[in-house]
């Protein structure tokens, strides 16, 4: 029997800066903030931010909105971002990567000019738009970089803050962990550029959207390396031994299958495309294909989607030896995205 696969989608909550640890005035929710188009590149170099690997243990979920009317368009002219996003989002796979603990670091030389802390960690969706009063980035830390330049970090675990006001902090120094605070749905870190109070996009400040843009903007060059631009990630890749949800996989640290549960290979990827088409095949030991799932080509852009292919438990039990599980997205006829992944029984 083949469980029935199933495909959910998701956005991500909108973040706003704090102004001090008290309390931060926020703009309209309705009103985009205004993008700088002429920042000088040369103005500041940003170097990755997270203590963590892209590809492997984070991602760029989101990317500053370059739209200035009601749509959204990140700085590739692509859908890796939404309205009015006014920063870049580093997500991890999930609560279990945050308990552990993913350090955010300072990303240029500066003095920390205000921050807060005491927001709980605590998903938008359980606590309500209503309870933030004005912290929608929850836990943040603002560094003042000279010359009108701030880089501002948002979604920090409370508790977490290495750092105080009138602190200088170098380029990588651990000033907090990633947290859930604040105005969003899963744990990542938001940051925020400006330059004299006004926001500029990290990875281009100067001049609209450009299909071909490299991205570089004011990031060093290894951190620009790392954040090549994607149209499309694995965030999570698994097994477990019985059908699993969007929640559970957020939640991290699923149970594997055995030898007599059922077995359920997973997925979740984000930023997939219209006209996507995923496929997830499960092969026994010997090669033999266990189970397929094929899906229907997606209707438009999801920024977050998972699925899964599996069997009930056999009668006489899995066939001891390694599983494996294969993801593929195929967009205009070609694979643009694929993982194979693995559990022994």
């Amino acid at each position: 029997m083949k469980f029935a696969p199933i495909l959910l989608a998701g956005l991500a909550a909108a973040c706003a800066p704090p102004a001090s640890q008290a309390q931060d005035p926020q703009p309209a929710a309705a009103t985009k903030a205004p993008i700088s188009e002429k920042a000088p590149v040369s103005g500041l170099q940003l170097d990755f931010p997270v203590a963590c690997e892209i590809g492997a243990t984070c991602e760029v979920q989101n990317y500053v909105d370059r739209d200035p009317g009601p749509g959204a368009q990140d700085y590739r002219c692509g859908s890796n971002t939404y309205e009015a996003h006014g920063g870049v989002d580093i997500r991890i796979p999930d609560m279990a990567a945050q308990a552990a603990g993913v350090e955010v670091l300072a990303a240029a030389p500066g003095r920390v000019a205000r921050l807060r802390d005491g927001v709980p960690d605590i998903s938008v969706t359980e606590r309500g738009k209503a309870a933030l009063q004005g912290q929608d980035c929850g836990n943040g830390i603002v560094v003042d970089h000279g010359n009108g330049w701030e880089t501002q970090y948002c979604h920090l675990a409370r508790g977490s803050l290495k750092v105080k006001v009138g602190d200088q902090v170098a380029a990588g120094t651990p000033i907090a962990r990633i947290g859930l605070s604040g105005n969003t749905e899963y744990p990542h870190l938001h940051l925020t550029v400006r330059k004299d109070g006004t926001m500029v996009d990290p990875s281009a400040p100067e001049g609209a959207c450009d299909p071909a843009s490299s991205g570089a903007g004011l990031w060093s060059a290894p951190a620009a390396q790392a954040m090549a631009y994607k149209s499309g990630a694995v965030l999570n890749t698994g097994f477990a031994g019985a059908p699993v949800s969007m929640a559970a996989i957020e939640a991290g640290g699923l149970a594997r299958p055995t030898a007599a549960s059922a077995l359920v290979a997973y997925v979740r990827a984000i930023n997939l495309q219209g006209g996507d088409i995923q496929e997830l095949t499960l092969k026994a030991p010997d090669g033999a294909v266990v189970v397929t799932s094929v899906q229907p080509a997606l209707d438009r852009a999801k920024a977050q989607y998972f699925m899964m292919a599996g069997k009930k438990a056999q009668a006489n039990g899995w066939p001891r030896g390694r599983y494996v599980a294969t993801y593929a997205v195929k967009r205009g006829g070609k694979v643009v995205i694929s993982r194979t992944f693995d559990v022994a029984l």
